[in-house]
């Protein structure tokens, strides 16, 4: 019995030192390259594989579908690694693009945690539609126009979705996070998953939380992500949150620069020269004739102007309990704002603080 555990240690020593090795390369080699050798042509990169994983299924399984598809080259070596790593029953389940002959280790760490493919696109909070589309279109999978064409209501099944028009774009409805995403997915896959993320955070509960105090879905996303550009230090969203719903009731125009700055970028001539988010406005900027100018139209913008992330959308729903009017960014490297309850207190602060 002692001979037999003695070979399985060295059997898992030998197995570990085989990833080390693996991973890491062989020392010495680079040495031992002639140094005269003649340069060959880079070899393609390899047509990569798609592996199932089912919900609970064990590393066997997956270590010899693996093994089979070519993707690892020891279905042992990843059962062990697994069970080293007290992984087992906890991969998780997806549709993984995996290059041939990936080291184990690195296959294991993917299933996890998850990860897909080695493909992935970050939402910033605050990006508007197009921005999501350049970021998707740099890494030369997506084209922006595809994408743009396929973000509208009409093309996806959510119940926060059923109100908007067919042709409505999805501005502000795309949560921003990390995605992955595999060489063949298209652009209605990847929204798809941003709708779902959505979908997970921005729960019934708290739609319903919204309903009861007079909130549709649409109009806290619109709401949260003006306060997405407008915030800056995160204990101030729900103090502007209160500010711009008390504005609205009160029949008070929000006035807030983001809004202006989604109009302005409207103009393909103005983003072009000035992108996305114009930084300094004029007083000719402020009298754009757009639905979004909330310097001149009253009420809430047609559609949001970014993407809000869960923080800003809790601060609509939970608004702090003051008696603000109006706030004046202070000009501070915070990003810190000024607020006040009157008119003749805000004049002071901007006299202050924007002099």
């Amino acid at each position: 019995m002692r001979l037999l555990a003695s070979l399985a240690t060295v059997l898992v020593l030998g197995m570990i030192a085989a990833t080390v090795w693996t991973i890491t390369g062989s020392p010495g080699l680079v040495d031992e390259v002639p140094v005269n050798s003649i340069a060959t042509p880079p070899t393609p990169a390899p047509t990569p594989v798609i592996i199932s994983v089912d919900e609970g299924e064990g590393a066997q399984e997956i270590g010899d579908t693996l093994e089979d598809e070519g993707v690892i080259e020891s279905a042992i070596q990843f059962r062990v690694l697994v069970e080293l790593m007290g992984y087992d029953r906890l991969l998780q389940a997806g549709d993984y693009e995996l290059d041939p002959n990936t080291p184990a280790l690195n296959v294991v760490y993917r299933m996890r945690r998850g990860i897909v493919s080695s493909l992935f696109v970050t939402v910033i909070e605050g990006w508007r539609l197009e921005e999501i589309a350049d970021a998707l279109d740099e890494q030369g999978v997506i084209s922006r126009e595809d994408f743009l064409e396929a973000a509208v209501a009409g093309n996806f099944d959510f119940d926060f979705l059923r109100r908007l028009g067919r042709i409505t774009p999805l501005e502000g409805y795309l949560f921003p996070a990390t995605y992955f995403y595999r060489r063949d997915d298209t652009a209605e896959d990847v929204i798809l998953r941003m709708l779902e993320a959505m979908d997970e955070n921005f729960t019934p509960e708290l739609r319903s939380q919204a309903l009861d105090q007079g909130l549709t879905v649409h109009g806290v996303l619109t709401l949260a992500s003006i306060i997405e550009r407008e915030a800056k230090v995160p204990d101030e969203r729900p103090i502007m949150a209160q500010v711009f719903l008390t504005r609205l009731r009160r029949g008070i125009l929000l006035e807030a620069d983001p809004t202006v700055q989604y109009a302005l970028a409207e103009e393909p001539e103005n983003a072009e020269e000035f992108g996305y988010w114009k930084t300094q406005l004029t007083g000719e900027d402020l009298e754009i004739d757009s639905d979004y100018n909330t310097y001149r139209s009253s009420g809430l913008p047609p559609t949001p102007i970014g993407a809000p992330r869960l923080d800003s959308i809790r601060a609509v729903i939970e608004p702090a309990d003051t008696n603000f009017l109006y706030f004046v960014a202070t000009g501070d490297e915070d990003g810190s704002h000024a607020f006040a309850e009157t008119l003749a207190e805000h004049l002071e602060n901007v006299e202050e603080y924007l002099r």
